[in-house]
């Protein structure tokens, strides 16, 4: 029994998280395009702290009391009373040093607040930005592991189980999986890790055309990209803080 493995399990939406027990796992929350690259990006620059809330109003208030930054979305544009949106390239070091902020999104952060309504041992984020430092830690830690992937608003994305499916790729061997979502997510990683953009953009993908709407290519080329931001972390007392080996 010493020597066995922990489970690991792929949520490929927030609607099929109750199937997964969550309580005992290390939860890693996945909403590839954007918010968890923003997370990583935020914390790689040096930001103090993430604080994730669920709505807008939420984090208006949040913002004065602490004189944070105030930022998220709402289907893909700076959610109105903001000032700040989505992009990892609006957190640099000169703006988000030493800040706090305060984010709401459409799906990564509503999927984190319900990890954590159901007790999850330990939430983290995660996305290619950070990828190696997401298998890490995973890797070290002997803990069951459910990736939940946010989705869009309960509909499955592409590029949130590619994230999945590279995690699992470079973990497997660490972890008991019998699970089929997750067999599915590293099946099609593999069919996409040699261009995951031109692979996404070639599957048409919804959150891809979204945000090609509003001409945001260069964010998604860089939430697609391994390691630029190799921070990991990890929700503790109502932020997300850099988690230090």
């Amino acid at each position: 029994m010493a020597n066995q493995k922990p489970v690991l399990h792929t949520s490929f939406s927030p609607a099929l998280l109750n199937l997964y027990s969550v309580s005992n796992a290390t939860v890693v929350i996945i909403d590839v395009l954007r918010a968890t690259s923003t997370i990583a990006t935020a914390l790689y620059n040096g930001a103090k702290c993430v604080i994730p809330v669920d709505s807008v109003a939420k984090c208006i208030e949040l913002g004065k009391q602490i004189d944070g930054i105030t930022a998220g979305e709402r289907e893909g544009k700076i959610a109105e009373g903001l000032k700040h949106g989505n992009s990892p390239f609006e957190y640099s070091k000169e703006f988000v040093g030493g800040k706090t902020l305060v984010l709401t999104t459409t799906n990564g952060t509503k999927l984190l607040h319900m990890a954590l309504d159901k007790s999850a041992a330990q939430i983290i984020t995660g996305s290619f930005p950070n990828l190696s430092a997401v298998c890490d830690y995973l890797m070290s830690q002997n803990n069951p592991v459910i990736l939940g992937c946010a989705a869009w608003k309960d509909v499955i994305n592409i590029e949130d189980i590619l994230f999945a499916g590279a995690v699992i790729n470079k973990v497997k061997n660490h972890f008991a999986i019998n699970c089929d979502s997750s067999q599915i997510a590293e099946t099609m990683y593999l069919n996409a890790k040699k261009d995951l953009y031109d692979f996404i953009k070639e599957k048409n993908a919804s959150h891809y055309n979204r945000l090609m709407n509003y001409g945001l290519e260069k964010d998604i080329r860089y939430c697609l990209t391994e390691d630029v931001a190799n921070v990991l972390p990890f929700y503790e007392d109502g932020k997300l803080t850099v988690r230090r080996k």
